[in-house]
């Protein structure tokens, strides 16, 4: 079946977010930025807030369990507009040329705070573009989870076999691929363009 949807990942696709950002301006020393994202403000525990975890339960948790970081622990949230990098530009313009083509519906699956992604909204316009958008944390679940697809999948009447999702987590690529999406794992914004275009996509 020709592909007639398009399902975009944000962070780290469209929006170059990664707390390295942040952390860079704390910790002169990168040995020690990675060992405190590695350890303390881990991906386990930001995915909770992703899945629907207040922010603030979260950061308590935290500082409740390592009080001797709370300076830099708080700083995850109270200073997370500074993990935003801007667009990624090149994905901003291949994400352009597939809307003005009129060709696709274009959806957004992503992993991400309901209370971050107000701060998202206010700094890219191209998330208006969207035909639709599940967010994990307004749904109360996430990738990889099968739900969490099939959600999408029924709330804009998207046949499986018709979509093409794009991530940078190989975790979600293949849960993907296991509902019958195809799938392309992001690398970058030119890699992309040369798979879209051997799918004539593009």
């Amino acid at each position: 079946m020709a592909i007639n949807t398009i399902i975009f990942d944000l962070g780290a696709v469209l929006i170059d977010w990664h707390p390295h950002h942040l952390y860079n301006k704390i910790f002169t020393d990168s040995a020690q930025r990675d060992w405190f994202l590695e350890n303390i403000c881990t991906n386990d525990w930001n995915e909770e807030q992703d899945g629907g975890r207040t922010l603030a339960e979260g950061t308590e948790l935290l500082v409740k369990q390592h009080p001797e970081h709370e300076v830099n622990i708080r700083a995850y949230y109270g200073r997370w507009a500074e993990m935003l990098n801007g667009p990624i530009t090149g994905t901003v313009e291949i994400f352009k040329a597939l809307k003005d083509s009129g060709n696709y519906k274009i959806y957004a699956l992503s992993n991400w705070s309901a209370e971050t992604m107000e701060i998202a909204f206010s700094q890219f316009e191209f998330l208006d573009w969207f035909d639709g958008m599940v967010v994990s944390g307004i749904e109360k679940m996430r990738k990889p989870e099968p739900a969490f697809y099939q959600l999408l999948l029924n709330r804009y009447n998207v046949e499986p076999g018709q979509a093409l999702f794009i991530d940078d987590n190989m975790r979600n690529i293949i849960a993907a691929k296991n509902m019958g999406i195809d799938s392309i794992h992001f690398t970058t914004a030119t890699e992309l363009e040369q798979e879209l275009r051997m799918r004539n996509i593009l």
